[in-house]
């Protein structure tokens, strides 16, 4: 499981502020940390206005260029956080939102490819990433239907990325999402429709449906992350704070191990408990020598280990061996 704690721009364009960021991502025991790389001028017309959840959080007076601009990260600072990650021990990747951005993430040897949902539709953008041939690719499928996941797979693909490096990953473009538009069941329908890894960008809140994501068999987890929902920006509100993060991981790390590999079998650990817990036939009363076994004069109790309860009828209609005391685990 690859559990990503997507920063976005919760860093609000500061770079001490993305490194404590990747000291709580480390604490919380995930794999990788995501930003975004963009150059705002690139992204967002003049007269491009914020989405609703995002006036609701900056207010609506300015635009969404102006918002975007206070929110970019430099190439250096890319750079800087990068090898600082890497002293944490963790993954930093970025998810680029504009042509030039992809090339100065190439330059910077940027290890996976995140495609954003809105950049789904974008040709010269997927052209872009599908030459690359990257290791890894990720394609978010936010406000999307399967004609145009297939559309955008086939461009990559076309294009020469490898499919066995590329992985869908299952998303609601809404901060917060509303649980019900959550659609998990997704996951497993997009596996099967298009024969790829599936993962789950969250955004609803809490941790419950990343977690359940796993059980559904997402194969890689991203959730927006923040260190204080209070403090200014577009996706601070939507995020979890570091606790959440260390909650959600940990669950994860069990569901994973919980899920095991599908074989039905009697597990080391309760194998102890079979001796205890299942019964053997035993005589209802004393039974001597000669008498023949009935079902008034045999029942079935615990411990196991004895005549299984299973061969019944096959002990109904014997003759006693020898004498047994009440409660004594008969023979055959």
């Amino acid at each position: 499981m690859f559990v990503v704690a997507e920063m976005g721009v919760n860093h609000n364009g500061d770079p001490d502020v993305a490194r404590r960021l990747i000291d709580a991502a480390a604490a919380a025991g995930v794999d990788a940390v995501k930003t975004q790389m963009f150059q705002a001028e690139r992204i967002a017309s003049r007269g491009a206005q914020k989405a609703d959840y995002q006036k609701a959080k900056t207010g609506g007076a300015e635009s969404q260029l102006s918002m975007l601009k206070g929110l970019e990260l430099t190439p250096s600072h890319y750079r800087a956080l990068a090898g600082y990650a890497k002293t944490r021990g963790l993954i930093f990747f970025a998810a680029p939102f504009d042509l030039a951005s992809i090339q100065t993430l190439v330059e910077l040897g940027n290890p996976i490819f995140k495609i954003p949902s809105g950049e789904i539709t974008n040709l010269p953008y997927l052209i872009e990433i599908g030459r690359l041939r990257a290791a890894r690719v990720i394609l978010s499928t936010g406000m999307s239907a399967p004609e145009e996941i297939t559309a955008a797979v086939s461009v990559l693909t076309e294009q020469g990325q490898d499919p066995a490096d590329l992985t869908l990953l299952h998303c609601n473009t809404q901060y917060p999402t509303p649980f019900e538009d959550a659609n998990l069941r997704a996951i497993p329908a997009l596996r099967e429709m298009f024969d790829l890894p599936v993962g789950y960008s969250d955004h609803t809140p809490g941790i419950e449906a990343a977690i359940a994501a796993v059980a559904l068999g997402a194969t890689v987890i991203e959730k927006h992350f923040t260190l204080d929902r209070t403090l200014p920006g577009p996706d601070h509100q939507a995020s979890i704070e570091p606790n959440e993060l260390a909650a959600m991981t940990r669950a994860i790390r069990n569901i994973e191990k919980a899920l095991g590999d599908g074989v039905k079998r009697m597990t080391r650990s309760e194998a102890p408990n079979l001796g205890v817990v299942r019964k053997s036939i035993v005589a209802a009363r004393d039974i001597r020598r000669g008498e023949t076994f009935t079902a008034e004069n045999l029942t079935t109790k615990r411990p196991g280990g004895g005549v299984s309860p299973m061969r019944w009828f096959e002990a109904l209609g014997q003759k006693a061996k020898r004498d047994f005391g009440y409660d004594e685990l008969i023979e055959l």
